[in-house]
């Protein structure tokens, strides 16, 4: 039988090369004649972390390639597909959060009947996991535990997350999409004389009026950022007008060219969320199963994870601009012009 275009016949088994897969599954313990029915599950599971990982790095690196071009229109089909690429990485984060819920079905004796056989191995050495965290913009100096890092994988993982540490990061094309959006710096009429000037002192006077007794040790944070450029933090990710700029798109999402733009902040700090999620449920998993032992691979166990969670947030500085948003009814009004610009209004409704 010949298919379209006289290609021979796929056969499902063979495309998705089952006996490779299906053949994979090999449990240290039975190779010790061992009792530990359980090792089949750990196993398996494992695997699937590591085809969707696989996945992953295949959307990111799509949408890092769009990222990558001089000129993206917010309007554009480019937006819209690395939107729906990341939206797909934020529901396999979501599906490998629940996967642990299968892992939690072996109880702590069902682990320890073939631990031990595992050693020194460990989840640690999960290179695309790393792989993963370095194409979003985690740095090799920004990981908790470096010594541990290097001495417990192989030169050649090593190498390979060092690879993709040397390409251009998620986090920094994003930052460099951001400094591309004209509307939160040019300056536009803000009163009736027709003056000219910039929105943020507006938005300063609206936020300030915000502010509680409690909040009030925001607003100095709030100058450094977006006001004082000589005294903007050092160290931080996102330069200050990319700063500037995804804060004025969350402040103004309603408006039909910042709709996208809004969707792609939203989708990197679900996937930022979901991973935090992820980290959270191995840290509770680990301590129900080993409690305070040691890991597989010499790592203090739960309290390396911890401290790893806390630490390898990659897109902290988007989420920390909730602290100045305001409610719409406050926010300063746009001025007519921009409106028309925020509203694909046609050159001549202009």
């Amino acid at each position: 039988m010949k298919t379209i275009d006289n290609r021979p016949p796929v056969y499902y088994s063979n495309y998705l090369q089952l006996d490779k897969i299906l053949g994979a599954q090999a449990p240290e313990s039975a190779k010790e004649g061992a009792e530990a029915p359980d090792e089949m599950l750990f196993i398996i599971i494992h695997q699937a972390y590591e085809l969707w990982f696989k996945q992953m790095l295949h959307e990111l690196d799509y949408v890092r390639a769009i990222f990558q071009k001089d000129q993206i229109e917010n309007s554009s089909p480019d937006i819209y597909n690395a939107l729906h690429r990341l939206k797909r990485v934020q529901t396999i984060v979501a599906l490998t959060v629940q996967q642990m819920d299968i892992m939690e079905t072996m109880t702590p004796l069902d682990f320890l009947d073939f631990r031990d056989f595992l050693r020194p191995a460990s989840g640690f050495q999960s290179i695309q996991f790393k792989m993963i965290e370095a194409a979003l913009g985690l740095q090799y100096d920004q990981r908790h535990g470096k010594g541990y890092y290097l001495s417990q994988l192989s030169e050649a993982d090593i190498q390979r997350v060092k690879d993709q540490e040397s390409k251009q990061s998620l986090l920094s094309l994003i930052e460099q999409w951001l400094e591309r959006m004209p509307f939160a710096d040019a300056p536009y009429s803000w009163n009736p004389s027709g003056t000219q000037e910039a929105f943020w002192p507006h938005y300063r006077d609206a936020y300030l009026r915000s502010l509680s007794d409690a909040d009030e040790g925001n607003l100095a944070h709030f100058d450094a950022l977006f006001i004082q450029p000589e005294n903007y933090p050092a160290g931080r990710s996102l330069s200050a007008k990319a700063t500037r700029s995804a804060l004025f798109i969350m402040l103004y999402r309603d408006y039909p060219l910042l709709h996208l733009p809004y969707e792609i902040l939203t989708a990197l700090l679900s996937i930022d969320h979901g991973l935090g999620m992820w980290r959270q449920r191995h840290i509770n998993m680990v301590r129900m199963t080993i409690g305070n032992r040691a890991g597989t691979g010499g790592s203090t166990g739960a309290d390396y994870l911890r401290k790893a969670a806390e630490t390898h947030f990659i897109f902290k500085e988007l989420s920390e601009l909730t602290s100045y948003l305001l409610p719409r009814q406050m926010l300063p009004k746009l001025p007519e012009a921009l409106q028309k610009e925020l509203s694909f209004c046609t050159p001549e409704a202009r």
